[in-house]
């Protein structure tokens, strides 16, 4: 939503921009359009490590619920 706004924007800009050269308005856009999906994608990928610690724990849990019952497996076999 927030890029459709950004979109919407520059489209505004350029028409009421269209007597004078677009270019340096339109860098400046591409800018801070470049500028939010690199802070979007640096919070994704803190959400993704959070993600991963938490399914690993989850599965470490897991495993160790198995395990309780004095039964390991190893490769297939139990012992």
């Amino acid at each position: 939503n927030e890029m459709k706004g950004e979109i919407n924007r520059i489209n505004q800009v350029l028409r009421d921009t269209m007597r004078k050269d677009p270019t340096p308005i339109v860098r400046y856009w591409i800018r801070s359009v470049i500028s939010q999906f690199d802070h979007y994608k640096a919070e994704h990928i803190l959400l993704l490590k959070e993600a991963t610690t938490l399914l690993e724990l989850a599965l470490w849990k897991a495993n160790l619920g198995d395990n309780e019952g004095g039964v390991i497996e190893r490769e297939g076999v139990r012992t």
